[in-house]
Formats: C-alpha cells, sequence, structure tokens
C-alpha cells in the first residue's frame, strides 16, 4: 500500500477558518462543538419487519445551522428509508450503497446551546451496534448552496440497545433476547473432559495412535530433509524456534546413522484412505520425529500437525525444550479444494495482516485462499497501463454526488482519502501482490484473483471514467473509449443487494471484455514474475440487480441484433458465455459465484444452466437460504461445485444476537459449531434454523438430495469473510478465529454422522464429537493463538451464569475456559476470583472467561436479588 493525493481533487481543500469569521461562516473548531447522538427506537414497529431511530443533534457552537447552510453525511448498514408520516425538522436520505444523508427542511433553525429530534423510519430490523451510522460530517454551504467547509463530527454517541425492541427484528424473530441467563441455559449441555480426551491436532488425521513413552525435543535434535523440501524445512525451524528460543540445526540429505535425536523430512509413497495427494505420516518415537508425505505439501502438512503436537505450555513458558508423546499419524484430507475467501475491497487490510492470514490456514492446512480485491467500494490492485484503478478506485472522500468520477465514503471511511484509523482507502503494488504469491505459495496456498463483472464493478466504473475524462481532454478519444465500462445514456433504475444504483457495466460494449482481458493478462504477469503460474481465476458474476440494462441504448441495440438472447434477464449468462472462452483461451480454470452457470427466468428466478458444464466452470454455491438445494441441484446436474452455505461458512455474520456481538446477520448467526458440524454430501440435516430462528426442516420438504453419483462433484468447501463490518486487523482475525478451527475441520474430516438417518442417533453423535472439539479448543488450541505470530486477536466466549437461592451458578460453551468474578462491581481480570462450583453470592457480579494464555471475553453481569 502506499499513499496518495486525493486524486480527484474533490475536497478543495477542506476550507476550515481559524481565525475571524465573516458573516455566513463558521471555523472548525465551531463545527465540532455540535454534537451528535443516534438511537434505535424500535423494531416492533408498522409494518412488520421496519425499524425507527433518531438523530438528535445539540448545536454547542455559536454559529445558527438553517435550511440551506448544512447537511450531515453518513455511512449505514444499507436499507431502504421510507418517507415520513409526520413532518421533521430533516429528513434523511438514501444516496447510493451504504451512504446517506440528513437534510433540512427550509424551516429549519438550530440556534447555539439548542436541541433538535429527527426521527426516521426504514425496512428491515437493526438489532447491532455496527448497523449504527458511521463515518458521520457535516457538509457547509455558502449562500449559492455551494460546498465551503466539510468537518467531521467529533462527538458522535450510539445509544446502547437494552429492550427486546431493540434486540430482536420485530414479531417474526423467534431468537431469544441473550442474558447471561439465556447463555447459561444453553451452555447447560456441555462439560468438561480431561486432558487424555482432547483432540491434539485439527483438524482431526485420518489415524492416530498413541505410544508409551515420550521424545524431549531441542535443539540437540537436527532437522534433516530430502531435496526439494528446503521450504518446508526453513518453516519448521522458524517455528521451533519461536516456541523454544532456540535454532535447531538443519542439514541437506537424509541421516546416514543413528547418530542422535533427528527431525526427518522426506517423500514417499503415502496413501490414506486412497488418497495420495497432500498425504503424510508423521511417527514420533525414541529417534525424534520422522515425517514423510506423499508430496511437499504432505510433508507441509505434517509439520503442522507437528507444531500442535508440542504442549501448549512450552508455547506460553517459552522453554527450550517441549515433551512429545510417541505418536503415529496418518492422513490426508478429505477434499483436495479447501479454501477462504477474504474481501478487501469493502474494507482494507494491510499486507502485513494478509500474511497473518495466511499463515494460519496454512497452520489449518487450507490451500486455497480466494482474494478480493475489486468491489463497488474500492479496486485494491495495482494494474499496469490503468493508474486511474488505484487514483480513483483504491480510495474513498466525499463527493458532490453520486455522478463524480471518484468513490463516496463507504462503511464510515469519512470524507478525505487516506484518513488516519479508516479502512475505506489502499492499494497493493504489484511488488506487494507478488510478495503475497510467493508467501503464500512457501505455505503450499494457491491465490486465486477476482474481478467481480458485471455487477460489483463501481470501483472499476469511476476509475474508467475518470480516465475517459483525462484522454478526452487530451483529444484522444479512441483512447478514451478503449477501456470505458459504461453506456452514458443509459437511464436504467435499480438496487443492488448492497444499494447501488450503478455498479454494473454495459456488457454490450466490446471495450468491457477489452478491459477485463487487460486486466486478466496484467495479473498472469505478477503471478509470472513470482515464478507462478496463473491456472485459475475467479469471475464473480453474482447479484446483478433487476432493472438493470432495461434502459440503454447500446443495450437495446445489442437485443435487437441478436434476437435469440430473450430481454435484459438473459444478459447476466450472455456476459458469461462472451468472456468464458477469452479465459479458456488463456488456460484457465474459472471459477465463479452460483450466478455464472444460472439462467433467470421471466420472473425472476434462477434456475441450473446446462450450458457450462463440461467446461472448467466451478461455481460457488454461497445460497441456501433463498434457495436451499441449489447447491445439490448444480451438482447433481453436473457441475464441479464449491460449497460456500452461508448459513454455516460466513465468518461476517455474526456470533450471536447480541448487540455488542459485530458483525452482520442476514443469513443468521454463525459460530464456530456451524462450522465445524457442516456435512456437504447431506447438508440439510447440518442447517438447523433460519435467520429468524425458524426450523429449517419445512424448507427442505420436496427439495433435491445430493444424488450419491454426484458426490464426486463436490468439488471442495469454501469459508468468506466478507468486510462490511470489519475495521482493521484486530477486527478481522476476531471474526475469523475461533471459526477457522471449525471450518478446518469440516474441509479436511469426514462427519462420521454424514450418512445417520436417525435424527436422535445423528444429533447424539454431533452433540458429542462438539463437546469434544469445543474442550480441545478451549484447553489446547486457542490459548496457543495468544504466541502464533506474535499473537492472534481471537474471540473468547462470554460466560452465562444464573443466580438462584443466593447461590451463583456459571458456565461457559467452551469448557475448559477458567470463569473469573468479582462482587465489588470492578471488572474481573486474571487474578480475580476463580468460579469452581455453586457460591454464595450478594450484589452485582460480574463475570468473565478466560483461556490458559490470558485471552478474556467481554463481561456477564447478573445481580443477586
Amino acid at each position: 500500500m502506499r499513499k496518495i493525493i486525493p486524486y480527484p481533487l474533490i475536497l478543495l481543500g477542506l476550507l476550515f477558518f481559524a481565525g475571524c469569521k465573516k458573516s455566513g461562516e463558521i471555523s472548525k473548531e465551531q463545527a465540532e462543538k455540535i454534537s451528535v447522538s443516534w438511537k434505535l427506537v424500535s423494531n416492533f414497529i408498522e409494518p412488520e419487519g421496519s425499524f425507527e431511530a433518531k438523530f438528535t443533534i445539540k448545536n454547542g457552537s455559536d454559529f445558527t445551522l438553517d435550511g440551506s447552510n448544512w447537511k450531515l453525511f453518513f455511512n449505514m448498514s444499507p436499507r431502504p428509508i421510507h418517507s415520513n408520516k409526520v413532518p421533521q425538522p430533516a429528513v434523511v436520505e438514501h444516496i447510493n450503497g451504504d451512504w446517506y444523508k440528513m437534510v433540512a427542511a427550509k424551516d429549519f433553525k438550530l440556534a447555539p446551546g439548542d436541541s433538535v429530534v429527527v426521527t426516521y423510519t426504514g425496512t428491515e430490523g437493526i438489532i447491532k451496534e455496527t448497523d449504527a451510522p458511521m463515518g458521520l460530517y457535516f457538509v457547509f454551504y455558502d449562500q449559492e448552496g455551494k460546498e465551503k467547509d466539510i468537518v467531521q463530527v467529533a462527538d458522535f454517541t450510539v445509544e446502547p440497545f437494552l429492550t427486546k425492541e431493540q434486540i430482536l427484528r420485530g414479531t417474526r424473530d423467534l431468537k431469544q433476547v441473550p442474558t447471561p441467563e439465556t447463555r447459561y441455559k444453553d451452555n447447560l449441555a456441555f462439560t468438561t473432559l480431561g486432558a487424555d480426551q482432547l483432540l491434539k491436532i485439527i483438524p482431526s488425521p485420518v489415524k492416530m495412535t498413541s505410544g508409551a513413552g515420550t521424545f524431549t525435543l531441542t535443539n540437540k535434535a537436527n532437522v534433516f530433509y530430502q531435496e526439494g523440501l528446503e521450504t518446508e524445512a526453513k518453516l519448521l525451524i522458524e517455528k521451533l524456534r519461536a516456541v523454544t528460543g532456540t535454532d535447531f540445526p538443519i542439514q541437506k540429505g537424509l541421516p546416514q546413522t543413528a547418530s542422535g535425536p533427528a527431525i526427518v523430512l522426506k517423500t514417499g509413497a503415502v496413501n490414506v484412505n486412497g488418497i495420495a495427494k497432500e498425504a503424510y505420516k508423521l511417527n514420533v518415537d525414541q529417534n525424534g520425529v520422522t515425517i514423510v508425505g506423499s508430496d511437499a505439501a504432505g510433508v507441509f502438512y505434517g509439520v503442522q500437525s507437528l507444531l500442535q503436537l508440542i504442549p501448549t505450555e512450552s508455547y506460553i513458558k517459552k522453554a527450550d525444550s517441549a515433551i512429545l508423546g510417541y505418536v503415529q499419524v496418518e492422513d490426508a484430507p478429505r477434499f483436495h479444494f479447501r479454501s477462504m475467501h477474504l474481501d478487501v475491497g469493502r474494507n482494507f487490510q494491510t499486507k502485513e495482516s494478509v500474511k497473518r492470514v495466511l499463515d494460519l490456514l496454512a497452520s489449518y492446512k487450507i490451500n486455497h485462499f480466494l482474494f478480493y480485491t475489486t468491489e463497488d467500494e474500492g479496486w485494491r490492485l495495482e494494474i499496469d497501463g490503468l493508474p486511474e484503478l488505484t487514483k480513483v478506485g483504491a480510495q474513498r472522500q466525499h463527493t458532490s454526488g453520486m455522478n463524480a468520477s471518484a468513490l463516496h465514503p463507504g462503511y464510515g471511511s469519512g470524507p478525505v482519502a487516506y484518513d488516519k484509523d479508516k479502512y475505506g482507502s489502499g492499494f497493493y503494488t504489484k511488488a506487494d501482490f507478488i510478495e503475497i504469491l510467493k508467501y503464500a505459495n512457501e505455505r503450499h496456498i494457491k491465490v486465486i484473483p477476482e474481478v467481480n463483472f458485471p455487477g460489483h464493478a463501481l470501483a472499476a466504473i469511476k476509475s474508467m471514467e475518470a480516465r475517459y475524462e483525462r484522454l478526452m481532454k487530451e483529444g484522444k478519444e479512441k483512447e478514451a473509449n478503449e477501456y470505458r465500462l459504461i453506456d452514458p445514456d443509459d437511464k436504467s433504475v435499480y438496487l443492488s443487494a448492497q444499494a447501488y444504483k450503478n455498479n454494473v457495466v454495459c456488457v454490450a460494449r466490446e471495450s468491457v471484455y477489452h478491459f477485463y482481458e487487460k486486466v486478466v493478462d496484467e495479473i498472469g504477469k505478477m503471478y509470472k514474475d513470482a515464478g507462478l503460474t496463473m491456472d485459475t481465476f475467479h469471475t464473480g458474476g453474482d447479484e446483478v440487480a433487476e432493472g438493470t440494462w432495461t434502459k440503454s441504448p447500446m443495450i437495446d441495440k445489442l437485443l435487437k441484433d441478436h434476437p435469440e438472447l430473450k430481454g435484459p434477464k438473459s444478459l447476466q449468462t450472455y456476459f458469461f458465455r462472451e468472456l468464458l472462452p477469452r479465459l479458456e483461451k488463456r488456460n484457465l480454470k474459472v471459477h465463479g459465484w452460483e450466478e455464472v452457470a444460472l439462467t433467470k427466468t421471466p420472473a425472476g428466478a434462477y434456475l441450473s444452466n446446462p450450458e457450462f458444464v463440461g467446461h472448467p466452470v466451478y461455481p460457488y454455491i454461497w445460497n441456501n437460504v433463498f434457495d436451499v438445494d441449489l447447491g445439490n441441484r448444480m451438482a447433481n446436474d453436473g457441475y464441479q461445485v464449491i460449497l460456500c452455505n452461508v448459513t454455516n461458512f460466513y465468518f461476517d455474520m455474526s456470533y450471536d444476537n447480541d448487540p455488542k456481538e459485530p458483525g452482520l446477520y442476514w443469513a443468521g448467526f454463525v459460530g464456530a459449531r456451524d462450522m465445524w458440524t457442516f456435512s456437504p454430501y447431506n447438508m440439510f440435516t447440518t442447517t438447523e434454523e433460519t435467520a429468524m430462528g425458524k426450523p429449517m426442516k419445512e424448507e427442505f420438504v420436496d427439495k433435491q438430495l445430493l444424488k450419491p453419483a454426484a458426490r464426486k462433484n463436490v468439488y471442495g468447501v469454501e469459508s468468506q469473510l466478507w468486510s462490511e463490518t470489519i475495521k482493521g486487523r484486530d477486527m478481522m482475525e476476531y471474526s475469523i478465529l475461533p471459526k477457522l478451527l471449525g471450518f478446518a475441520e469440516s474441509a479436511w474430516t469426514e462427519r462420521k454422522w454424514e450418512n445417520v438417518a436417525d435424527d436422535a442417533t445423528r444429533k447424539k453423535m454431533i452433540n458429542e464429537g462438539w463437546n469434544q472439539f469445543a474442550n480441545s479448543m478451549a484447553q489446547t488450541h486457542l490459548p496457543r493463538l495468544k504466541y502464533l505470530n506474535g499473537g492472534y486477536n481471537y474471540r473468547i466466549p462470554m460466560p452465562g451464569a444464573v443466580i438462584e437461592n443466593g447461590e451463583l451458578k456459571a458456565n461457559v460453551e467452551y469448557p475448559g475456559l477458567i470463569i473469573r468474578y468479582t462482587m465489588d462491581g470492578s471488572e474481573p481480570t486474571a487474578a480475580s476470583a476463580v468460579y469452581s462450583a455453586p457460591t454464595k453470592v450478594s450484589g452485582t457480579i460480574k463475570l468473565k472467561s478466560f483461556d490458559l494464555a490470558g485471552t478474556a471475553s467481554r463481561t456477564s453481569v447478573v445481580t443477586s436479588k
């Protein structure tokens, strides 16, 4: 990432007046004294599925706000706004995406010292503090109505969500209001297990046999590696140095005699469960450690298992030795394609943060990384010959309207590009991207780039419009049109899933395909510079809104010239049909969201499209909420599908419905258990309820099951982190961890209950298996994360608690965590009293969960009556 001057210079210097004010002007110092608060009033209003909220503006300045000299701009989780039934002093209006503004009524007056309340209503319940308005700023106007000053709101508060009407989404929401008492009841299903019952390795290996005896691992053990495994050996000694603080000797070649303790890395004929790719055998005995892999990847995964066998206490104490129990492991993955998707378009992540994610994926044997570097809200990758993609498309800032050749603020990024502690601006240079590719490859992770077209393309559109305008001013009309992406006369009216009105390219323009080929070729060159071959490309292809392409002269001509096309609804398929041979010519496997292999009926329903079966087309199936059997149908129809089910594999879905728990919830709440439980060959049995808490079972009636013969068409699974609510590294890691551990288990290890028909038997197996997994995370695997790569930010669940007959009873979702409490009103710390059994208490009790590394949960509060 590099910092650049905002382009085009929309902000005009942000004129602030620090000295004596002229009549009608306001200084930044005074403007910052205008405070704003926001409150969600209720989700239980008519019509059902609506919310009511209110802003309170207090004018602490010495300047009168009137009906024309100000507007308040902000972002909030996008929702349609209703017309006011009762006149308000100002109105809230949607502009584009998640960008809104408040506009004063003509007779508005807010004198110094006065306050005003502005109430508004909209569609879809709001239950999270992360849904609240963010990135607020005032724009002040002169007497001609021109923008004069831009001042970010310095004093903004969100009132807490406390009532049922604020925490639930109306009468259809069947979830409980989260309390310590409800958590306690839910946690009663879990029991604490002993150390001998824990999973030593996650994801669980195919076979693991423990022996009697131990091996003491110190730097007296030479690391021997077979030719071709130098990278794996070097990564191993780096990790061992981090654990023990000592350097291990490393030597190319295999030991000739038993001259002392050794760690031996080599390849050989390894076949586990009929799988001879990425397979390994690991043996620990009196002579040391031997890892034999079917290939270099298998050796690498054997190394990851070895690192997990080192006791957690060794990571905590950093002793120069570690005790390993004798063990034999035989292992291979269930799916070769195990992937995670990371969106850096909505909110940017630094190169260093991305590399930390890659290390995490490697630790849990995830071998693909879908790098989502283009979106409506940001283009994050430098492309030779198209500088506007990063000069314009990689930054967000205030614009005078949605038609400017610049990206407007999104997700709280504020009015200034590259503002400190904001995440709207940033990109990877070619050198950055090449470094990421090499880093991933060393860890046996294939990076799959994505350029999402024809929708989700606003950053590219704005960038190419800026390029068009620049070249037209230079008199280069032909060059200006070379990569233009829109029909300038298109008057189509639509609203995308993320509330955009202008984010779809014109598929009738040859320049659109020329642009795409240019970007693909430039990215391919970066792979070559990294010493790699780009053989897979993700085209996006999702969420083209109804109404797109309906009032475009260019589209009208295309439809007239091609009578076989059945109107605008057929054009999403047309675009992919035109793009696919261009990518096949480049020897690329073509991945895309499910829509790339669907057709849309005149009524707007999506059906599996047989047209691309037999081509190297891999649909990613996310939608098991609105179209519950889509993944089964497409696999049954012959597509190689990648299951990304939103109900199980979306990291950005909030862990639960606590209003302080960040994240989205349009598809429900997703925790580590949902990730862990998933059964790809029988997913109906492990998707239990809708987003509103209604049992899903009735949704599956008369829906297609996966045919046994189609199991071979489940190519793999992928977890997703979309970044609407993700601000910075810590929040990213919190959203991923510990969910990633559950996902890794589903991706690598067969689900024993997958083919168990009896509900009671299957649920018993799941509950017992989850209890073991949760114990293993709590007691062993989570604390280790505190010491990997300088420490990750992972989530510890809050304890459940009740007070019955004056006694405190407490428990936790992951048994083995330590519960500490106070009775004096102070926050629990690592030195506070430990809860171990029902205890007599009085007053207000505060509790937190802690792991062995000292990482703590948020606070639970219960009061003795």
